[in-house]
């Protein structure tokens, strides 16, 4: 008994000590509430000045065009997270606990504790991230993107083309050649070769390559920018000086790489570019492609140059046969066929255009095709007569005047075309009748650049959303534009008619992309017939501001990155869309009078607001508010006025969504509103909070959309997985599906 007794009174006694040790601990907490709270306050600013350098680290690795390691972004969120709202917390809580109870005659114990508890807790969790933070590394470096190593489309292994090959495949080994030329006339194929030869080195005789195209205005900057893309490389810098040097480093650090320069017009300085070449870097060599044998010989400075000649008349058919179809093969149709190969020359983008529209046709189609062929080049063609009558005959073919106008179009835009900037160009232009929507409309373009490309008047480009064009195939549509639509486009030179009042005044296109070849704008014009006007941005080049006053029939206006809009332009009543994609212009005030407007792309400008007069906007159906960076206020119910709006984009930017009213007065705009835009079928946004979306299931109107929760980085990925559905969430994000998330979650596309 008196052993029960003594274990018994052992455990009390034990009991006892931890009752007693706990009660002393909390204690402890009331009794240094204070100095808990400071040393939670002096961990959260050391955890600052931590995540100020490893941020640091970031930004440098980023410019230098490299990935960030997953955990150090995971750690930056958990930091921004833990400092911005649990130590925020603590901070306000604080406040509380210095007011008392009992009427004010003690201290509120209490809170005191609880406040003690939760700092002591908040800073051992700051002391972990701390711990945690001590990075060795905190990127890596991305594999060049360069070019792909599948097989060359539209590379043909005729012999004539695999001597030459050859040839420069034992030049690019030479140690003592850096710099080698391929000539030959426009569309004989000396790009789609070099793109061979490049996939053939990449991973054996070269590390890396990087392939960018000049074309005949001479751009340094857009070269340096296409050579960083390619090598990962950002710049922040905007001087071409520094962003040389930049390109100097980085291309030094790879030990063998080839850079291909196509379409070489005249003289471009490699030491500007920042092309490190010869002693500067013997790992690194240059391929160049010209017309003309004097621009690489005499301006570039090739050591070795080879010629692309035309197809023998064995390859040509062959060529031929491929793009029409076996069907040239049948008795009946052969004879016609191999004539009408025979006027292409042996060029072969004559032989791909022609040899596309005739694809699965009939005799006699055939036929009146030889007979068209057969007629003399047009006097407005100079240079190339059997490429540009071939390339007339296709666009003849056309099937009808819509079509014909947006392939115009697409040689207005250019190389590597966006295909949604063509298609708000048709809409604005009327050229796409029948549809009833923006997301037909699209479908409607998307076929025609197929189809366009099924005749090889366009090329594919690097990914579905561009498109390409041939040099030839260009300058003959454009020649065509000129002569038979009344469409001009400034590019290397000022015609004639640009100061023959009587032709300007009929024309209905106008393309500027090199405006800095006029001296000046006129202060005023008077078109009557124009409908199209672009003008790239030039600061040595001023609108007056009484340039737009008198045409009044213009239905697109494309002024991209321009300071300032004109005070005449309140005056395009009939405008329907336009686009300020990189204005730098903060008021924008103006627009809301522009009420026939249906698009409206303002897309990375500087607007710090959107004014409420666009709300009067009531025929607007597509607002592009991409990338706005400054962007942080759009006043209440203006986005809900937008009654026919279809599509918005505002990825990238806004985030100040209010979630019911605040103060009384709501600041900005709800997501909400959007409940009231029964037209509404594409929706990209980024929001602060899941919360945010409506519990109305207003998303299951939407055809496509990308909902990003958060602030996460994921761009990147984004771009890697295109989706029409896509909703992004933290991880550390609290969920709670309600009606609008359910809805939005059952209807996503699942991209791995």
């Amino acid at each position: 008994m008196d052993f029960v007794v003594a274990i018994v009174s052992s455990i009390v006694a034990k009991a006892a000590e931890y009752t007693i040790s706990s009660i002393i601990n909390h204690v402890k907490y009331l009794s240094n509430h204070q100095q808990n709270v400071e040393t939670l306050k002096h961990q959260a600013e050391k955890l600052k000045v931590a995540r100020d350098r490893v941020q640091h680290s970031v930004d440098a690795a980023l410019r230098n065009g490299k990935e960030i390691e997953g955990d150090v972004d995971k750690w930056l969120s958990a930091v921004d997270t833990k400092i911005l709202e649990q130590v925020e917390k603590v901070t306000q809580d604080e406040e509380k606990a210095k007011k008392k109870c009992f009427v004010g005659l003690c201290p509120d114990f209490w809170t005191r504790y609880k406040l003690s508890l939760k700092a002591a807790e908040e800073a051992k969790a700051v002391a972990e991230l701390l711990e945690q933070g001590k990075f060795d590394e905190v990127s890596y470096p991305v594999p060049l993107q360069g070019i792909t190593v599948t097989p060359s489309k539209g590379y043909e292994d005729f012999e004539s083309r695999t001597l030459v090959l050859n040839e420069i495949m034992e030049a690019l080994k030479d140690d003592s050649v850096s710099v080698i030329g391929v000539h030959g006339m426009g569309g004989i194929g000396k790009t789609t070769l070099v793109k061979e030869i490049a996939r053939k080195v990449k991973g054996n005789l070269f590390d890396s390559v990087i392939i960018a195209t000049v074309t005949q205005a001479i751009d340094i900057e857009k070269i340096q920018n296409r050579i960083a893309e390619l090598l990962g490389l950002k710049f922040e810098e905007q001087s071409t000086d520094v962003k040389a040097l930049r390109l100097q480093e980085r291309l030094k650090k790879e030990k063998r790489v080839l850079v291909v320069l196509d379409d070489i017009w005249a003289k471009v300085d490699i030491e500007e570019v920042g092309i490190p070449l010869g002693d500067e870097h013997k790992g690194c060599k240059l391929l160049l492609t010209s017309r003309e044998l004097n621009v690489l010989s005499n301006g570039m400075d090739a050591q070795k140059y080879f010629s692309v000649g035309f197809l023998n008349e064995n390859e040509a058919w062959d060529l031929f046969k491929k793009k029409a179809g076996d069907c040239v093969e049948s008795c009946d149709l052969k004879p016609a066929a191999m004539e009408v190969a025979k006027k292409c020359a042996g060029l072969p983008i004559a032989i791909a255009t022609v040899a596309g529209a005739l694809r699965n046709k009939r005799l006699f189609e055939w036929k009146n095709a030889l007979r068209e062929l057969e007629r003399p080049s047009s006097s407005n063609f100079t240079g190339i007569a059997a490429a540009y009558s071939a390339i007339e005959w296709s666009f003849n073919y056309l099937e009808s005047e819509e079509v014909k106008l947006t392939f115009l179009l697409c040689c207005v835009i250019g190389h590597n075309g966006l295909v949604e900037k063509l298609m708000r160009y048709t809409v604005g232009l009327g050229l796409v009748g029948g549809v009833n929507t923006m997301e037909e409309a699209r479908n409607e373009v998307l076929t025609v650049v197929a189809n366009l490309k099924a005749s090889s008047l366009l090329l594919d480009s690097y990914d579905d959303e561009h498109f390409d064009i041939h040099d030839v195939v260009s300058d003959a549509a454009l020649a065509i534009a000129s002569r038979d639509y009344h469409m001009l486009v400034l590019r290397d030179h000022i015609p004639k008619e640009w100061s023959d009042k009587a032709k300007m005044n009929s024309l209905r296109a106008i393309s500027l992309p090199c405006p800095q070849i006029i001296a000046e704008l006129p202060k005023e014009i008077e078109y009557s017939g124009l409908s199209f006007f672009h003008m790239a941005h030039d600061d040595s080049v001023v609108i007056p501001p009484d340039f737009f006053r008198r045409i009044e029939s213009l239905k697109v206006l494309d002024l991209p990155s321009y300071s300032y809009l004109p005070e005449s332009i309140n005056h395009l009543i009939d405008l329907r869309m336009l686009c300020l994609r990189g204005c730098l212009v903060e008021d924008i005030t103006i627009i809301g009078e522009l009420k026939s407007l249906e698009i409206l792309d303002l897309a990375f400008s500087r607007i710090k607001e959107l004014p409420k007069e666009i709300a009067q906007l009531t025929r607007l159906r597509l607002l592009d508010l991409s990338g706005c960076r400054k962007l942080k206020i759009i006043p209440p119910n203006v986005l809900s006025s937008l009654s026919k709006l279809e599509e918005l984009y505002m990825e990238g930017n806004f985030v100040e969504w209010e979630n019911g009213v605040v103060d009384n007065e709501r600041r900005n705009a709800s997501l909400d509103e959007l409940n009231n835009l029964s037209r509404l079928t594409t929706l990209y946004v980024r929001i602060s909070d899941i919360q945010m979306i409506p519990k109305h299931r207003f998303i299951e109107t939407l055809n496509r959309y990308r909902i990003i929760v958060g602030d996460h980085p994921i761009s990147k990925w984004l771009r890697r997985h295109e989706c029409s559905r896509t909703l992004t969430l933290q991880l550390y994000t609290n969920i709670c599906l309600d009606n609008g998330v359910k809805c939005c979650w059952e209807r996503l596309n699942i991209c791995t």
